[in-house]
């Protein structure tokens, strides 16, 4: 566990919890993203978001980050690989494809922990593994091959402060966790 991010007071902060990325993920969608992907802003701080929180009070952070604790100790490895490219109305994103459902159901579970605390309201639609590589006000209908990825097993989980900037969120770890059962291990 490491907790480089600190928050002072009880003001409101904007707060997700994330899967991370691998360094050697991270830098394959950064040269995928330079090669294939035009038309809006890319995104080079990528993030698997497991359940985003918006304005939490400070007070309430350490039971939220006990929840993805909790259950991201309680979580087998998984491995996710590239399925698709996808956008929204505002964004571009990689699909992820979950092999083995795990990755869905720690989503599942830290989504209901956090529901049960009262600090977040489960969405319609069921989650959706996925990476946001790309913003944009007008959709450029991209169709790009995927990055050459292979399954890779997420490095860890966080939570984050996401804090808005004129030219886009900046987030800071505020926790994080190891999903590796060997890393989990070490003193």
């Amino acid at each position: 566990m490491s907790s480089p991010g600190t928050v002072e007071g009880d003001e409101r902060i904007r707060l997700f919890l994330a899967l991370e990325l691998p360094s050697d993920v991270t830098l394959e969608l950064v040269r995928w993203g330079n090669e294939h992907l035009s038309g809006g802003r890319p995104v080079t701080s990528f993030h698997i978001t497991l359940a985003f929180l918006g304005g939490q009070p400070r007070s309430v952070l350490t039971e939220i980050v006990d929840v993805l604790h909790r259950e991201t100790a309680a979580s087998e490895q998984f491995v996710l690989e590239p399925a698709r490219y996808r956008e929204t109305r505002s964004v571009g994103m990689l699909v992820l494809a979950d092999p083995s459902g795990r990755a869905t159901a720690l989503a599942d579970r830290v989504q209901s922990g956090l529901a049960r605390l009262g600090a977040y309201e489960r969405e319609r639609r069921p989650w959706l593994p996925h990476v946001t590589v790309l913003r944009f006000r007008e959709r450029p209908r991209l169709d790009p091959p995927l990055p050459e990825l292979r399954s890779f097993v997420p490095s860890g989980a966080a939570a984050l402060l996401s804090r808005l900037h004129p030219s886009g969120a900046r987030y800071e770890v505020l926790e994080s966790f190891a999903l590796d059962q060997e890393e989990r291990m070490r003193p």
